[in-house]
């Protein structure tokens, strides 16, 4: 049986593997589903049709599977779903997707969510990223793998960020940040690519040079984002191994519908 504090209240219908603890006074809908592992700390509420997967850490005062702050949501069954191996410090709000926005909210897996983020409806948050203390999305925000998010980001509806950014402290992000890009500011502007984090996570010395090209062909040369994108085709060539860094690039400029962060 799940390990479940006498003043908890799981209603039935949730379903918790025997794995699972349950703080007190948490609060544990019916729509619910937890997989093992999962610990859920004292006074959070965790309701809608939420499923949380295993080993995931979710400390006191988390608010998981509210409804959508958006005025469009009149009780649709939309969903939210966390991955596995994910620690979702104090004050965290998730809220469920809406059916206007595709139905679902995403958090991925091994991802570090600091105090007080929050994110909104039809959110799509990859793997292993880290939101600092009060790093908030609006809803339809994409995020990469990888994404670093500065203390106080506020992130407009429907930007996208490419896996490996970083934005700085106070960063407000109306547009879109491509891979590999390090951003800050309020308007937020470019400053530089995510050198150190790159070489962390294992990058050849090829890789981090292809990618240094891009970052200069995108912000340094005085092309358009449509001559940037052609120039980039070339690389892929020059440099194999970088070929799918290059693709993705590629692929996220020629999807930035909000235009980039310059």
């Amino acid at each position: 049986m799940a390990t479940i504090h006498p003043t908890a209240i799981v209603e039935p219908g949730a379903e918790l593997d025997d794995a699972v603890t349950i703080g007190p006074y948490t609060i544990v809908r019916e729509h619910v589903r937890i997989g093992a592992g999962t610990s859920v700390g004292p006074h959070c509420v965790i309701e809608g049709r939420t499923t949380i997967g295993r080993d995931n850490r979710i400390f006191q005062f988390a608010s998981i599977g509210g409804i959508p702050q958006d005025k469009k949501y009149a009780g649709e069954p939309t969903e939210l779903r966390i991955g596995d191996r994910n620690t979702i410090r104090e004050f965290c709000t998730f809220n469920l997707g809406t059916a206007q926005g595709g139905g679902v909210t995403v958090l991925g897996d091994d991802n570090w969510m600091m105090a007080y983020t929050h994110l909104a409806h039809d959110c799509l948050v990859g793997n292993k990223t880290i939101f600092a203390n009060n790093a908030q999305l609006a809803g339809h925000v994409v995020i990469g793998d990888w994404v670093i998010l500065g203390g106080y980001t506020n992130v407009h509806q429907f930007v996208k960020i490419g896996a490996h950014a970083m934005t700085g402290m106070g960063t407000s992000l109306v547009q879109d940040v491509p891979p590999f890009a390090m951003v800050s500011g309020n308007p937020a502007a470019a400053r530089g690519f995510n050198l150190e984090g790159l070489k962390r996570r294992g990058f050849s010395p090829e890789r981090v040079s292809a990618v240094k090209q891009m970052h200069r062909l995108i912000y340094r040369s005085g092309h358009t984002l449509e001559e940037a994108v052609a120039a980039l085709q070339a690389l892929s060539s020059s440099v194999p191994e970088a070929a799918e860094d290059v693709e993705m690039m590629t692929r996220f400029l020629g999807e930035a519908n909000r235009g980039i962060v310059r």
